[in-house]
């Protein structure tokens, strides 16, 4: 049988501000990518993230990111491999730490946002990471965007990888995601994201915006909690995974 992970970024309501429906995506996912507070997500959100998450049995990871909250951590950054593993280190500690008080355990770790991205390319950052992540405990999963840096880092520190694939984003014809600043780089139709997801998962390939198909491995799949419907979106998901006999669980 076919398993994936279905995950999703969460945790990221800050204050007053209010982000997407965790409550209704926990009852749905494996995994739970829970900002650390840079990005998104404050203490409060955090613990009753991690809490929320705990009772639902989902896999709690942290989702650390660039000291960006104004830019939602989606503005790259001039930063060096070493600011990149205490930025790192830091946040999945206090992750951890509210799992722990929870009841549970930090299960793996996946960057947010420009950090993600530009680990994905640039090898020193990505080792960085994958150094934190180890040097934190090596029985940690980390996440990372499918045939990157990110995955190729995560194996050369001996840790555990998941490969993520993304139901709900445009792919380049070399594996890279669409970014953001273009149109067509997120997919809002829902029926569309489910299609693409299942020929990630179920034929371990993508249709890229320039019409190849892109050869992928598809541990783990992303519904973003900020995303426009992500909940029907992942309910659907989940549904059609069922019916082509893939189980869904956390790595």
């Amino acid at each position: 049988m076919t398993i994936v992970d279905l995950n999703s970024d969460m945790g990221e309501s800050f204050g007053a501000w209010t982000m997407g429906d965790d409550a209704s995506l926990l009852e749905v996912v494996s995994s739970a990518n829970i900002a650390c507070g840079f990005h998104a997500g404050d203490p409060s959100v955090i613990r009753r993230t991690v809490q929320l998450a705990a009772r639902n049995g989902v896999a709690i990871g942290a989702h650390p990111s660039l000291p960006d909250l104004a830019g939602f951590g989606r503005r790259s950054m001039a930063v060096s491999a070493g600011e990149v593993y205490d930025l790192v280190l830091y946040q999945i500690s206090a992750l951890a730490g509210f799992a722990r008080v929870a009841g549970g355990r930090l299960h793996h770790v996946k960057a947010h946002g420009a950090l993600y991205n530009m680990a994905a390319g640039d090898a020193s950052l990505a080792a960085a990471i994958a150094a934190a992540v180890r040097d934190f405990d090596a029985d940690l999963v980390l996440y990372g965007l499918a045939g990157s840096a990110l995955i190729d880092a995560g194996e050369a520190a001996g840790l555990s990888v998941a490969a993520e694939v993304f139901a709900d984003r445009s792919y380049r014809k070399d594996g890279s995601l669409v970014p953001r600043s273009q149109p067509g780089a997120v997919i809002d139709e829902v029926a569309s994201a489910v299609a693409q997801g299942l020929d990630m998962v179920r034929d371990q390939r993508v249709l890229s915006v320039e019409g190849n198909w892109v050869p992928l491995r598809a541990d783990t799949i992303c519904v973003h909690g900020d995303t426009p419907g992500a909940v029907t979106l992942a309910r659907e998901l989940r549904r059609a995974l069922a019916t082509n006999g893939i189980e869904v669980r956390a790595p």
